[in-house]
């Protein structure tokens, strides 16, 4: 099948991993002490972030000096901003800093500094972490960091074309959701995931948002997927001026997070901080594109206070789950040719409590939904609970695809994903490939080969067919069977053949249960 052989380019694994990531966490976790993960995580993430924007700034620095004699102003800061580089004061210079690491004052050091850089670029004024001074920072292990920080590279030109930071902050928060649980993942999401989302939606241009986003993996990974098709597409190559980013976070220290993760990408973004059911700071905004990440099964989302929410079109959620509020969120902040691609917890397929069956018919019956993937266990670091896929789409019939309206894909990937290590698997970039093509066929892209049912991995459903299941979107119940090949044996041969393997099987069992016996008669425990 055409779909099947359709695959990404590059390497097979989506790992962060660069070789170094696993010594700068050991030594990194070293110095933590009695420190809790969610504390801990923006020490060292802000030094990183720390390194990063010094790199950057000095070699944009040497190329000024390489310049004065044309004009060029080393000490003005409009010279790195319009570049998208930050303005990093003295006092925040890595060299100024290793200079001093093994210094006592060395926490205060990096407390200046961070208080610097927020001076000095007013988009980050409260944003980093001024905790270096504190007493259970270990400072001889806090200089020691620092020295190992200091030889990678992290934001000169040729770490930035390969993503250096992205992949050792991938790596890190990993660890961190690790390290703190069901808590810690409420804000990372795998590589592979978001990556998948993306590829899956095609952002190239319009208004992107995410509800509840985290460390903004979404957003960073809709940029590179634009910068990694800018030659063509239909986004004519303006990879940062085609879209515009809208995110909440209702954590603080997260929120304070994603503007870091943003702002060392150059990345502009409205990212509000508050609780997009009770605080939505955007109430009138509508999206081309919505990608989200949802904490699973809320219990304790105040449900009961917004009974009469304009936003419960398809139904009131109930206020012991707010997946159907998520659902529903987002629904109610997509444009009239909107679409969207976010995870939920597998029970959002198939559960009928209070009431969330019903909201889901309805949101069907309303032919929103498009795609339904099942997914691989063991992709997340938070939980163990199942996940999957929801993309939906305002308006199934226009000019960009063919008319799908009283359709839906379903796709079963729960067999992809190798593990990587004891607990954790990823998709591969092969994977990620071929279930984005998938979609991209059966919804009519140009250039696309034609759309075919897979038995086993995907099935264009009618919603008739999809009523006689009760709306219950769960993939395995359309793919079917994987079709298995014929090996050219003769059915009856094959059974004759396995009777005989199958009685000689019980006689050798049956001389094995005798030997047994005999010898725990000998042993004096026989009858």
């Amino acid at each position: 099948m055409a779909i099947r052989k359709i695959a990404a380019a590059g390497k097979k694994s989506n790992g962060a991993t660069l070789g170094f990531e696993a010594q700068m966490w050991a030594a990194a976790d070293a110095m933590r002490g009695s420190m809790d993960p969610s504390e801990y995580k923006h020490v060292v993430l802000g030094l990183i972030f720390l390194k990063y924007i010094s790199d950057a700034f000095e070699e944009q620095r040497a190329k000024l000096e390489a310049d004065v004699s044309e004009g060029a102003d080393p000490n003005h800061p409009d010279e790195y901003r319009r570049h998208n580089i930050l303005w990093v004061p003295p006092e925040a210079r890595w060299s100024h800093l290793k200079a001093q690491a093994k210094q006592p004052t060395i926490g205060q050091l990096v407390d200046d500094a961070m208080t610097g850089v927020e001076r000095d670029n007013p988009s980050l004024k409260g944003m980093l972490p001024k905790e270096y001074a504190r007493p259970g920072l270990d400072k001889t292990r806090l200089g020691q960091l620092i020295d190992l920080i200091g030889k990678i590279g992290l934001g000169d030109a040729e770490s930035r074309s390969k993503d250096v930071l992205g992949r050792v902050y991938e790596y890190f928060l990993s660890q961190f959701a690790d390290a703190e649980g069901k808590k810690g993942g409420d804000f990372y999401t795998p590589q592979c995931v978001v990556k998948l989302l993306v590829e899956m939606i095609e952002p190239y241009k319009g208004r992107v948002y995410d509800p509840c986003c985290g460390s903004s993996g979404m957003f960073v990974q809709s940029m590179k997927f634009i910068e990694s098709h800018a030659s063509g597409n239909g986004n004519g190559g303006k990879a940062k001026t085609e879209i515009s980013i809208w995110g909440q976070e209702f954590n603080y220290t997260t929120w304070r997070l994603a503007k870091m993760n943003l702002a060392i990408r150059g990345i502009d973004g409205q990212i509000a901080h508050g609780d997009s059911f009770h605080n939505d700071q955007f109430p009138d905004f509508k999206a081309d594109f919505i990608l989200a990440n949802p904490p699973f099964n809320v219990s304790d989302w105040n449900g009961e206070l917004l009974k009469a929410d304009k936003r419960w079109k398809y139904g009131v959620p109930p206020p012991s789950n707010a997946n159907f509020a998520w659902v529903q969120h987002i629904i109610y902040h997509l444009a009239p040719t909107g679409v969207a691609g976010f995870v939920l917890a597998n029970g959002s397929m198939s559960s009928n409590q209070s009431g969330e069956g019903d909201i889901r018919k309805n949101i069907v019956e309303a032919d929103l939904v498009d795609c339904m993937i099942a997914l691989p266990g063991q992709l997340f670091y938070s939980v163990q609970i199942p996940a999957c896929l929801w993309f939906l789409a305002r308006d199934k019939h226009n000019t960009k695809f063919r008319d799908r309206r009283g359709s839906m894909l379903f796709i079963d990937a729960r067999k992809m994903g190798p593990l990587v290590d004891r607990t954790h698997r990823e998709l591969t970039s092969e994977e990620i490939a071929q279930i984005a093509a998938t979609y991209h066929a059966w919804r009519g892209e140009k250039g696309m080969p034609e759309y075919a049912d897979i038995p086993g991995f995907c099935k264009s459903a009618t919603l008739d067919e999809i009523r006689k299941h009760g709306h219950v979107l769960t993939p395995g119940r359309y793919v079917g069977a994987e079709a298995q090949e014929d090996d050219g044996e003769p059915f009856e041969e094959k059974i004759q053949r396995l009777t005989v393997t199958l009685r000689e099987q019980q006689t050798e069992a049956a001389k094995l249960d005798a030997a047994i016996a005999a010898n725990l008669k000998e042993l004096g425990y026989g009858g």
